[in-house]
């Protein structure tokens, strides 16, 4: 029978690159020459840590990040944006964990899209991934346009399909 995976997960390699980029980009930038800007990758919790001089200066540097995962090939949702910036001294810092697996959660929003949407194809969570199998490959892939099209803030990758 054939069957896919859904899943949510993020290179380390691919963020750390996307960081390294952001990173040499801002020391390279005239309106930073000279103010206090850290970029701090914390591998082992998958979330990254930033400190600026300015709530303005801080905007600039999410847009940056962004724009370069992006370019790296990371999708814009993979960081969790919602912690706001807060201040400590003369800086303001912000830490921003990155969505790595799906969480229960997420993963009962697919199966429920799934199910709601009436194509015959099973769903399964087994860890952080939700297993879809199906009688027909074209099933299959209705189910990924589906999960595409659908508003879910999650970056998804599509992986062990097999007919």
């Amino acid at each position: 029978m054939p069957s896919f995976d859904i899943s949510s997960k993020v290179e380390l390699q691919t963020l750390d690159n996307a960081i390294n980029t952001v990173k040499k980009e801002i020391q390279n930038r005239f309106d930073f020459k000279n103010s206090h800007v850290e970029i701090d990758l914390n591998k082992k919790d998958f979330k990254v840590n930033l400190e600026a001089e300015s709530d303005m200066k801080m905007e600039q540097i999410l847009d940056v990040l962004v724009s370069r995962s992006m370019r790296q090939g990371l999708e814009a949702n993979c960081y969790d944006l919602s912690k706001e910036v807060y201040p400590s001294g003369k800086i303001v810092k912000k830490e921003i964990p990155v969505r790595n697996g799906l969480s229960q959660d997420d993963a009962k929003k697919i199966v429920k899209l799934i199910k709601d949407a009436g194509l015959k194809v099973q769903a399964a969570i087994q860890g952080d991934i939700v297993r879809v199998t199906g009688k027909k490959i074209d099933d299959l892939q209705e189910v990924i346009q589906l999960c595409r099209s659908s508003d879910l803030n999650i970056p998804l990758q599509f992986i062990n399909m097999k007919s």
